[in-house]
């Protein structure tokens, strides 16, 4: 097997300007792993391979006459089948866009073009978006998780994390809203950003033939990357993130507050009594609250002053509701009082969170309280999951991702160990607002005293 394929986007995109691999060599390699791997995962559904390789052989041109290379120079990736990518289907998993090819490209990709990354195809989702924990269609059939293909690889970025797991994209970058980049990232051992909400433009990213609404409850929806490593996070995000015209102006992300795991200021709660983890997830937190002490980073236990953790996953489902009456105009939904009273909610929730950062640097809690769990093609509501201690209600899961979503915070979930059933399991780590950096930077040193990503037996 091609160590190559495993190596992260950033230290490979440098190995293209240095002309130690070329990017077509590297994009052939990438398609004959899809070609031995997909079979089994189901996870990428459309490839461009023609176009792909032109790419490649043109970033090869580039590199050879020593021209302007981006961060991603030369490098194949993947992208949601939720984003528009010109000459690529958009169909949200629903058969009834099957159809739809899009004739021009979503903001980030744009984006990503610019920073020299290859769309080399796209990565089942969720029938419209609409499951955090599993990734199913009737267009394109059922994502399988790479450490076992009879679990879910989560929802509904599920399917990108599961390509990236196994060695079939170098990046992918998907969305946000319940948990949707985090749970799958969790479920497949990767890593998983969700920026601060607004940073990152959501042009280009929506249902075929749905028009756009008054609001994009950009607060709510975000759009993120997911890597093998932490540090690819933070070049996708340079790369797309800021405002677009006409109100763009220069952007740059702030620096990390700190670069040494000892140096950090470290808020955590490995457990709720309303949303209690399984004991094989708690151990492995423990045990990274263990490894942390141990190698010099101040620990300070329990929940900001002021949060309400239960009230709060309350009025996180409240505006996901709100999110959704935004999109079908119409539809019933509460009174003005009770809008004004949740919004209330929400914004003392984002001032109580941002005075809780000025003496802390990151915030550690789990991204679920589960690991991947049995495919479960049952009616919603019906749903369950095992768990050591007994089962659970599959909708318990958003608790866990609901406050950052809630106040509009930067969350990693950062690989930290296995289960004795061999499942990977993710460690959330909330940043303070538009610091996404200093997440970012402490998943990475991290990943020096636990975890980190590790090839899935395939």
């Amino acid at each position: 097997m091609n160590e190559t394929l495993f190596r992260s986007a950033t230290d490979v995109a440098g190995m293209i300007r240095r002309r130690e691999i070329s990017s077509r060599e590297l994009t052939e390699t990438l398609f004959a792993r899809v070609e031995a791997v997909n079979p089994v995962l189901n996870a990428v559904v459309e490839c461009r391979r023609e176009e792909t390789l032109r790419e490649a052989a043109l970033a090869d041109e580039v590199t050879a006459r020593r021209g302007q290379a981006g961060p991603l120079h030369g490098v194949p990736i993947t992208i949601k089948d939720s984003f528009d990518v010109a000459g690529m289907h958009t169909t949200w998993g629903d058969p009834g866009a099957k159809d739809f090819v899009a004739d021009s490209d979503a903001t980030i990709v744009r984006r990503l073009k610019e920073a020299g990354a290859i769309i080399a195809g796209k990565t089942n989702v969720a029938f419209m978006l609409a499951d955090f924990a599993q990734t199913a269609n009737e267009l394109y059939g059922v994502t399988n998780n790479p450490w076992d293909p009879s679990r879910t690889p989560g929802g509904s970025t599920g399917a990108g994390a599961a390509a990236l797991s196994a060695g079939m994209t170098f990046l992918e970058y998907g969305s946000d809203l319940v948990g949707s980049i985090r749970i799958p990232a969790s479920f497949c051992g990767v890593y998983g950003l969700k920026p601060s909400a607004g940073i990152v433009p959501l042009t280009g990213f929506g249902p075929p033939g749905v028009p756009s609404t008054l609001t994009e409850s950009a607060y709510m929806s975000s759009l993120g990357p997911l890597g093998r490593y932490a540090a690819d996070l933070r070049t996708a995000l340079q790369v797309t993130a800021g405002p677009e015209a006409p109100t763009a102006y220069t952007w740059a992300l702030p620096p990390s507050r700190r670069t040494r795991l000892a140096d950090f200021r470290v808020g955590y709660v490995l457990d709720c009594p309303q949303a209690p983890v399984s004991s094989e997830v708690g151990a492995l937190l423990s045990d990274a609250m263990d490894a942390l002490a141990k190698n010099g980073a101040t620990l300070v236990e329990g929940w900001p002053g002021g949060v309400d953790p239960v009230r709060e996953a309350e009025s996180f489902g409240f505006h996901v509701g709100l999110f959704f009456a935004y999109q079908q105009p119409g539809e019933e939904f509460a009174p003005l009082s009770q809008v004004i009273e949740q919004e209330h909610r929400r914004m003392t929730a984002r001032a109580t969170w941002i005075d809780y950062f000025t003496g802390i640097d990151v915030f550690l809690c789990p991204s679920n309280f589960t690991p991947a769990f049995p495919h479960d093609a049952r009616p919603f509501d019906q749903r369950t999951i095992v768990t050591p201690e007994g089962e659970r209600p599959y909708t318990d899961q958003p608790f866990w991702i609901s406050h950052a979503s809630l106040a509009g915070l930067p969350a990693v979930v950062a690989p930290i160990g296995r289960t004795p059933a061999g499942l990977p399991v993710g460690l959330q780590i909330v940043g303070p607002l538009y610091e996404d950096n200093t997440a970012i930077t402490f998943a990475e040193v991290l990943a020096d005293v636990v975890g980190g990503y590790e090839r899935p037996p395939l």
